[in-house]
């Protein structure tokens, strides 16, 4: 199946769903990072699962019913524009390069969406996501409705249509997932490359940049989210980001980063001594929440719930940190009362996808919902241990978080980040090896 017939078929599967509606899906504004200089663009990422379109200021509108129709609304060509910002489909370009029954100039959208909604029952957009749009919508329904004198009727129900879409996305197809391999592959070979890079006297901000430069020189567009670069006591903040401090010998690096390729995320976590060599104290934590993640990445098999693998996590956590001497009483117990949380206080993972945190619901009629072939999860157990009377010393400032993405498959699952060393051992041994030039 050719890219443009994938595009084809989602919107056709999402026509489906829509009954005699229609459905609007907006792709992402531009947005300026200062004066006249706008930030990177990147697309919704609905609008690009059901198009592929990677340009600003473009509508998709879906007609359902008998004979449905795709629509999309995008930029005008303009030779002179494109001197100075680069090629530009157009509607008729676009139509015929993204398989669209129709396409037309984004400005004669609000004309055409008052022909579009007469007599259609339902309308479904991205509800709330965009106060302006709302405001848009609205006005849409106002004008059919000032036709009813002449038998025209308007839409007497407003629908989120990411609800029908979260459900889409949260399987993942053969297409998505070799990007998401992709992405992924890339991912650790940039992981590699920051271990076999790190030393003492370094800012974090270096190790970043060698992270930044594998992401691109192996093609993937952008960084998925701020990477996390987190030398010592840096590591038990969970969303550290300025990446400015100085890599001491003795202590831990914790780095979280992953790229995205053609729109798909990857997020990776590792955690490895800046001078190559695990203290005791170290490496005993660090045992422990891999000990976790394994046992989490054994739950995740279809047909288990999607809170099994944190439960997994959970149990080998609890009892790590009554061995440890961090908490007391049984294991039960630190489950039951959650004392846990003093040391990890996130959950194991989330979907992953277009978004890091990708779309779907993770329970259905009040209960955790099942895993089944396809969908796409990360695994991350951490300990985080800070500074406390109670503490032994040697476990101050230790902070470990161990990440993958993994997808579920028919048999159990597939780790697509495993080419990223985490056993002691092997980050051990690349971290002795002479620094690559």
């Amino acid at each position: 199946m050719t890219e443009i017939s994938l595009y084809r078929e989602r919107r056709e599967r999402l026509a489906r769903r829509l009954g005699r509606g229609v459905a609007v899906v907006p792709t992402a504004p531009e947005r300026l990072r200062n004066r006249d200089t706008a930030y990177p663009y990147r697309y919704d990422s609905y609008f690009y699962y059901l198009t592929g379109f990677t340009e600003p200021e473009a509508v998709l509108v879906l007609v359902a019913g008998d004979a449905p129709r795709s629509i999309l609304f995008c930029r005008e060509k303009d030779p002179e524009k494109e001197v100075w910002d680069g090629f530009r489909y157009g509607p008729e370009g676009a139509r015929e390069a993204f398989g669209f029954e129709e396409a037309h100039a984004i400005g004669g959208l609000d004309a055409a969406m008052e022909e579009i909604l007469a007599d259609r029952p339902v309308l479904f957009y991205p509800l709330g996501q965009d106060p302006a749009w709302d405001a848009r919508v609205v006005s849409w329904v106002n004008a059919v409705r000032a036709k009813a004198r002449s038998g025209v009727t308007a839409p007497t129900e407003l629908k989120d249509v990411r609800a029908l879409l979260d459900e889409m996305r949260l399987v993942k197809d053969a297409h998505e997932l070799s990007l998401m391999r992709r992405a992924a592959r890339i991912s650790a070979a940039a992981h590699r490359r920051a271990m076999g890079f790190v030393r003492p006297g370094l800012s974090e901000y270096q190790v970043e940049a060698e992270l930044l430069h594998e992401f691109r020189r192996q093609g993937a567009q952008a960084p998925a989210y701020p990477p996390i670069v987190a030398g010592g006591a840096n590591a038990c903040v969970l969303h550290y980001v300025s990446n400015r401090a100085t890599l001491r010998d003795g202590e831990l690096l914790l780095i979280d980063a992953g790229c995205e390729f053609d729109g798909y995320a990857s997020d990776i976590t590792r955690t490895f001594p800046v001078n190559g060599r695990f203290s005791s104290a170290q490496r005993d934590v660090y045992q422990l929440v891999l000990a976790a993640q394994a046992a989490a990445i054994a739950a995740v098999q279809p047909g288990n719930r999607w809170d099994a693998p944190h439960r997994a996590a959970l149990e080998v956590l609890a009892q790590g940190l009554i061995d440890l001497r961090l908490l007391t009483g049984s294991r039960d117990e630190v489950l039951e009362k959650e004392a846990y949380r003093r040391f990890y206080m996130h959950r194991t993972g989330h979907w992953l996808g277009l978004d890091v945190h990708d779309a779907g619901s993770y329970k259905q009629d009040g209960e955790w919902r099942l895993l089944v072939p396809g969908m796409t999860l990360t695994v991350e157990p951490g300990c985080y241990i800070r500074p406390a009377e109670d503490v032994p010393q040697a476990f101050w400032n230790i902070g470990v978080r161990i990440e993958d993405d993994v997808v579920v498959t028919a048999e159990g699952c597939e780790v697509l980040t495993q080419d990223a060393p985490k056993s002691v051992a092997e980050i051990e041994a690349l971290m002795a090896r002479p620094a690559a030039a």
